[in-house]
């Protein structure tokens, strides 16, 4: 899996891959990519810090943190180990599972926005601090599996970042399926 690469492109090679845990598939639709201590974004801009020293690697591994006080979320750490880099796993579609993550998440019915937030990728998942370093690439517990590229992705800002520089917010690195309904914001999104 191209995940040893810088962020902007891991985070592009992540699209259309799948997330399996137990009977629940995921396939990643929206991504996040952040840099290292250069990026003021990043949760590594202050240096290797104990919550986020899964970012320095190696590829593979999940970074997760609780945002907010309320909900975990999933990253996947990209790059050469020792170089802090990380994809945010924005939004999903469940190909398997519906019914446990119907129940995980407390929802009715399915509909595209069902994983359509970091936080309910997490909680279609069952994901909590456990998983923090989990390698994703390993079999068993959470797994990082090959999926249907996309045919058309599309490329924007990051979101929530407003503290960080001006030039970071607004960097390119939001990526999606561009034929994909699990999709945040996107009238804030083109076409690569």
């Amino acid at each position: 899996m191209e995940l040893n690469q810088p962020a902007d492109l891991a985070a592009r090679a992540l699209l259309g891959r799948l997330l399996v845990r137990e009977e629940v598939r995921l396939r990643i639709t929206e991504v996040e990519a952040y840099g290292g201590p250069e990026d003021s974004a990043s949760h590594a801009r202050h240096g290797r810090t104990a919550r986020n020293a899964p970012m320095w690697g190696p590829p593979g591994r999940a970074y997760l943190y609780f945002c907010y006080g309320m909900h975990w979320m999933l990253n996947v750490v990209t790059g050469p180990e020792g170089e802090a880099s990380a994809v945010l796993i924005r939004s999903a579609e469940v190909l398997a599972g519906l019914d446990r993550v119907l129940d995980r998440r407390k929802a009715a019915k399915n509909s595209p926005q069902l994983c359509a937030g970091p936080g309910k990728v997490a909680q279609a998942l069952g994901l909590d601090g456990t998983f923090d370093g989990h390698d994703l690439l390993a079999p068993g517990g959470l797994e990082l599996r090959n999926g249907p590229r996309p045919v058309g992705i599309l490329v924007g800002p990051r979101l929530g970042i407003g503290f960080a520089t001006a030039e970071d917010q607004v960097r390119p690195w939001r990526f999606a399926d561009g034929d994909s309904l699990a999709v945040l914001q996107r009238k804030t999104l083109h076409s690569l």
